[in-house]
């Protein structure tokens, strides 16, 4: 599988009910975990200050991502992805 950088940026609509942020936040919360455990969602932070969030996923080619992947997320209609491709450095000092 290859490895996308994935920035995501979430925006909850206008008038929105509470209930409904927290019950999409909380199953969101529980498909991170499956997808993590299936090795597709690697690593995943918040910057310091910031709502959005940039995290390491995997997937076939983009096209499977979003399909089998970002698309199966519980907050994705709020989502806006901004998916880069990544390939493994010759100096990574982890390889």
């Amino acid at each position: 599988m290859r490895e996308f950088l994935v920035e995501i940026v979430t925006t909850v609509p206008e008038g929105t009910v509470q209930e409904e942020v927290d019950r999409r936040r909380a199953a969101e919360a529980v498909r991170a975990r499956e997808l993590a455990a299936d090795g597709r969602l690697s690593r995943l932070w918040r910057p310091v200050g910031e709502k959005r969030s940039l995290g390491i996923w995997r997937g076939e080619d983009e096209a499977e991502l979003y399909k089998n992947v970002l698309d199966t997320l519980p907050l994705r209609p709020w989502m806006a992805f901004t998916v880069t491709p990544l390939e493994a450095h010759p100096n990574d000092p982890g390889a």
